[in-house]
């Protein structure tokens, strides 16, 4: 995600970065100020470009940067003296689908997406099943005892979904890399999957015992199976401890292939970037874009969309059909968990686009791309 749910305190990047929200890790990030200074002054960046704009000696940095705003304490003060996030409306669940394990794990041919849950799909095409930002875990946390806790049930279990061929990382945000959830597909009865990951995560998955991994620059791809693999630009930053601020990449994927051109935009702000894409790739069938964890406004516009620029975003890459996630599933930021879902149909009526062009999925829900299209 961004600045919700991942490190208190890091150091922000010129660029890029905002003051960080892990809760937990609060007096470990203080305590380690001083080696995060001085770490920030020696780091030298091994895959600094200087004819790449978004690399900087010390990382990496958006191509559209904002300017940083607020601070993670003052938003942790305004949510403890307003009582945020308020609770759902009464009766309100969050909505859970019968998962279909049983052709999930045999279909072979049928171009599918299944949302397991935050921003976790499976998609399937060309024979390949493919995850997105696999976290199956209960928490979004570097600790197991504290953090964002799931609150809607997994809806598939690692050990009922079929073989993982491939698995791309939009970025090292905890509740986008877990790595529990890492080291167990790694370890899946026929061998591990094949990473893909921005520049900078190969070194971390390899200290976890993954090295299957393939590292991509914004605008690289790589070809597995007759489906092309794309890493996109997004506005958004990384870090995993106070002292590694944006020292890997972050971005999105596109997959292409006769049957299914897909959009993943990971976890960003809104930018240019999306015109961008949209322009290079010339639209996609299917877009995954978030619709959650955005409030307060001052505090998160820079680093997550809210519903109306998911909209946007969703118009800029030209996409016929976009489904939502980064919601429902990890209650991270100021809004409530039933307020996505609202929000998301405002927008799509103010821009005059049909609920199932942008529709949500329900946590195990499978859909069959091909009758989308056929619509």
């Amino acid at each position: 995600m961004g600045a919700a749910g991942n490190l208190v305190g890091a150091p922000e990047s010129e660029d890029t970065s905002m003051p960080r929200s892990k809760l937990a890790l609060a007096v470990f990030a203080l305590a380690a100020t001083s080696l995060a200074g001085t770490c920030a002054n020696t780091y030298v960046n091994p895959y600094y470009d200087p004819a790449k704009p978004h690399h900087t000696p010390v990382g990496f940095k958006n191509n559209y940067p904002h300017p940083p705003k607020g601070n993670f304490w003052k938003w942790r003060y305004e949510q403890w003296r307003d009582g945020l996030p308020k609770p759902p409306a009464s009766g309100y669940a969050l909505p859970v689908a019968t998962p279909e394990i049983d052709y999930l794990r045999t279909n072979g041919t049928d171009p599918t997406v299944t949302w397991l849950g935050h921003a976790t799909l499976l998609v399937q095409v060309g024979g390949l099943n493919i995850l997105t930002d696999p976290h199956l875990g209960e928490r979004a946390s570097p600790v197991s005892f504290a953090g964002p806790k799931r609150v809607a049930p997994l809806a598939i279990r690692l050990e009922d979904l079929p073989r993982i061929d491939v698995v791309l990382i939009s970025h090292s945000h905890y509740d986008h890399l877990d790595e529990e959830t890492v080291v167990r597909l790694n370890a899946q009865q026929g061998g591990p999957p094949r990473f893909y990951v921005p520049l900078g995560l190969k070194p971390w998955l390899a200290d976890v015992g993954v090295t299957k991994v393939e590292e991509l620059d914004w605008w690289e791809s790589r070809r597995l199976d007759g489906v092309e693999v794309h890493l996109v630009p997004a506005q958004h930053w990384s870090a995993r401890t106070p002292w590694d601020d944006n020292r890997t990449l972050w971005g999105g994927f596109v997959l292409l292939h006769p049957r299914l051109r897909f959009f993943y935009s990971g976890d960003t702000g809104y930018s240019k970037d999306f015109e961008d894409i949209g322009r290079r790739f010339g639209g996609f069938d299917l877009a995954a874009i978030p619709v959650g964890a955005y409030e307060p406004r001052w505090f998160m516009a820079t680093q997550h969309v809210n519903p109306e620029e998911a909209v946007k975003i969703h118009q800029d890459v030209k996409a016929r059909y976009s489904v939502g996630v980064h919601w429902g599933t990890f209650e991270l930021t100021d809004e409530s968990l039933d307020e996505p879902p609202a929000k998301l149909a405002e927008a799509r009526t103010r821009a005059g686009i049909a609920p199932d062009r942008f529709f949500l999925m329900a946590h195990g829900e499978t859909r069959r791309i091909a009758d989308l299209l056929a619509r």
